[in-house]
C-alpha cells in the first residue's frame, strides 16, 4: 500500500496521505495515545449548490432549496434498517451535517475502530431512497425548520446574510422552507446524490491513534470507482457589490433585543493559502477591533451595551465572505454607532502594533493548542481541504504575515458602507 507521510516537525505532527484511483484523497492524522478515534467522510457539496449542471447534461438543473440537508438525513436510512442503529451496536457515535457548501458523515469511537469505519463507507456510498421514505421525511424535516424559525439566534444570522444578499443563495436556510422541501422528491435527490457524491468530489479523514495502512486498505477496498472523473459545473447568481439593505429588523419573544452586524466581502478569495491568510488576519483585526481584551469591548461591556453573550467570526467561501458581530443588547443601535466610530478612529489614528503581536501570538498558541482535539482538527481540516489548501498551512500563515499587510486587511475589510445591521427586537 503506497501512501505519502508529511512531517511538519515544528509542531512534532504528521499527516499520511492515500489518493484513491477515483480522485478521493484520504488522509490519516495520527494522535498517538488517544483513546478517542475520529473518522469523517465529506463532499464538496451544501445548501448554495442549488443550481448546477448535472455532467453529461447541457442545461442547468435547479433544485429545491434545502434539498443537500434532506439528503444527508437521507442516507442515514438504508434497506434493512436505521444506520444510527447499527453505529450504536458497535458502541460509537455517529453523527452528520449540512453546511453551505459542505456535507459532513463522521462517527468518534473508542472500539471497533474497522467494523465502524466500514459501515461509514458503505451507507454513504449507498443510498436507499423510496418515495414513501421521502413523503415521511418531509414531516420530520418540516419541525426542524419550524423549531429554527422560531430560535431568536438563528433568525438574526440569516436576516444578516439577507441584509448582504439579494440572490446569493447563502442568505436561504440550510434546510430550505416547509415549501420547498414539499416540492423533493426522490429523483431529485438522487440527481443530487450522483453529480455531488462522487469520490473524486469528496475526502476522508482518520484522526486518533490507528493503523495507518489498514485504514487505507479499507478506503482502497471499499471506495467505489467510476471510468471518469466527472466535471461539476456550480452554477452562482450575480451579486451587486454592497449592501442589499442597511438593516434588517424583526420581532419575536425575547426579553432582550439579540443582533448581529457585520461586514459584507466584496473581494472574495476563496482558494489556497491566500484564503487561508485572509481568514486568519480578519479575525485577527476583529480580536485587535473588538476582543474582550479591547478597549471598545470594556467600554460597551461597562455601559451594559453588551453582555458576555457578544462574539465575532469571519467566512470565507467560493462565493461569499462577511466578518459577523453580535450578541444580546439593550440597544443595538448605539452598539452599531460605538463601532462604526471605533472603525473611523483606528481610520484615522491607525492600529496598535504591539496589540497586533500580542494577539497574534495568543492566535497561534490557540491553533497549536486546538491539534490536542480530534474534534477540532476535522473541523477545522474539512473546509481547508475544499477550499485547496491544508490545516497544517495555518501555522505557516502566522510566520508569513507581517503589520503592513495587516494595514491593509484593515482597509479593505473594514469598510463601514458594507456593514449592516439585524436585530430580533421584543414583542
Amino acid at each position: 500500500m503506497k501512501y505519502n507521510t508529511i512531517e511538519y516537525k515544528k509542531i512534532d505532527e504528521k499527516m499520511h496521505v492515500y489518493e484513491h484511483s477515483s480522485g478521493l484523497k484520504a488522509f490519516v492524522i495520527p494522535k498517538k495515545g488517544y483513546s478517542k478515534k475520529y473518522a469523517t467522510f465529506a463532499t464538496h457539496y451544501g445548501s448554495i449548490n442549488n443550481t448546477f449542471v448535472v455532467p453529461g447534461e447541457s442545461e442547468a438543473t435547479r433544485v429545491p432549496d434545502g434539498i443537500a440537508h434532506f439528503l444527508e438525513h437521507k442516507l442515514f436510512d438504508q434497506k434493512d434498517g436505521n444506520v444510527m442503529d447499527k453505529f450504536s451496536k458497535l458502541g460509537s457515535s455517529p453523527n452528520a451535517y449540512t453546511g453551505f457548501s459542505q456535507t459532513v458523515y463522521l462517527f468518534s469511537a473508542t472500539d471497533k475502530f474497522d467494523e465502524n469505519f466500514n459501515l461509514l463507507l458503505d451507507y454513504v456510498q449507498n443510498p436507499y431512497i423510496t418515495e414513501e421514505s421521502v413523503e415521511k421525511e418531509k414531516g420530520i424535516i418540516g419541525q426542524e425548520i419550524k423549531m429554527y424559525e422560531d430560535d431568536p439566534g438563528w433568525r438574526s444570522f440569516f436576516n444578516l446574510l439577507r441584509a448582504f444578499y439579494k440572490n446569493n443563495p447563502v442568505s436561504i436556510d440550510i434546510a430550505g422552507t416547509v415549501e420547498s422541501i414539499s416540492r423533493i422528491n426522490r429523483d431529485y435527490l438522487y440527481k443530487c446524490y450522483n453529480t455531488f457524491y462522487h469520490p473524486s468530489n469528496m475526502v476522508i479523514l482518520v484522526v486518533g491513534e490507528v493503523d495507518v495502512e489498514k485504514v487505507f486498505e479499507q478506503v482502497e477496498k471499499n471506495i467505489r470507482v467510476s471510468e471518469s472523473k466527472p466535471e461539476i459545473k456550480r452554477i452562482f447568481p450575480e451579486e451587486e457589490k454592497g449592501l442589499f439593505k442597511e438593516i434588517n429588523e424583526q420581532k419575536m419573544a425575547v426579553s432582550l433585543p439579540m443582533f448581529q452586524m457585520g461586514l459584507k466581502e466584496d473581494h472574495v478569495i476563496s482558494k489556497g493559502f491566500e484564503s487561508l491568510k485572509r481568514e486568519i488576519v480578519v479575525k485577527l483585526l476583529l480580536e485587535m477591533v473588538m476582543g474582550r481584551s479591547s478597549k471598545l469591548y470594556n467600554e460597551l461591556y461597562t455601559e451594559g451595551l453588551i453582555n458576555s453573550s457578544f462574539d465575532f467570526d469571519y467566512t470565507l467561501e467560493e462565493n461569499y465572505g462577511f466578518s459577523m458581530f453580535g450578541g444580546e443588547s439593550k440597544d443595538p443601535m448605539q452598539v452599531r454607532a460605538r463601532i462604526a466610530d471605533e472603525i473611523k478612529n483606528i481610520r484615522k489614528n491607525g492600529l496598535a502594533e504591539s496589540d497586533y503581536q500580542r494577539i497574534k501570538r495568543a492566535m497561534n498558541g490557540r491553533f497549536v493548542k486546538g491539534l490536542n482535539s480530534v474534534e477540532r482538527i476535522s473541523h477545522m481540516f474539512i473546509p481547508a481541504y475544499f477550499k485547496d489548501a491544508n490545516l497544517f498551512d495555518y501555522f505557516d500563515v502566522y510566520d508569513k504575515i507581517t503589520f503592513e499587510y495587516i494595514k491593509e486587511i484593515f482597509d479593505d475589510h473594514f469598510n463601514l458602507d458594507n456593514l449592516a445591521l439585524s436585530v430580533v427586537n421584543p414583542m
